[in-house]
C-alpha cells in the first residue's frame, strides 16, 4: 500500500510541474495585463502544491512552512497588482 501511494504522490507532483510550466507559458505569452495576472496567480497556487508534496515526500515539515509563507506573498501580490492594473497606481 505505501508503494501505492509513492507512486501516485510522484505522479501528481510531475502533473504540477507540468501544470506550472503550462502557466507560466500562458502567463509569458499572454495579451493583456488581465490573464497575465490570472497565469501568475495559478502558477503561485501550483507553487505551494509543488512545496507540499515535496515536503510530504521528504517527511520534512520545513516545506509546509515554506509553503504558507508562498502562499501569503502570492495572496499580498495578487492583490496589489490587481489593484495597480485596475487604477494605475499601488496605493
Amino acid at each position: 500500500m505505501q508503494t501505492i501511494l509513492n507512486i501516485v504522490i510522484w505522479v501528481v507532483l510531475a502533473l504540477h510541474l507540468i501544470m506550472i510550466l503550462v502557466a507560466a507559458w500562458r502567463t509569458w505569452r499572454s495579451e493583456n495585463s488581465a490573464a497575465r495576472l490570472v497565469g501568475l496567480d495559478v502558477a503561485s497556487t501550483l507553487t505551494t502544491a509543488v512545496l507540499i508534496l515535496v515536503g510530504i515526500i521528504g517527511n520534512n515539515s520545513l516545506f509546509l512552512d515554506v509553503a504558507i509563507v508562498t502562499t501569503a506573498l502570492g495572496y499580498l501580490a495578487t492583490v496589489t497588482i490587481a489593484k495597480f492594473i485596475s487604477d494605475q497606481r499601488v496605493f
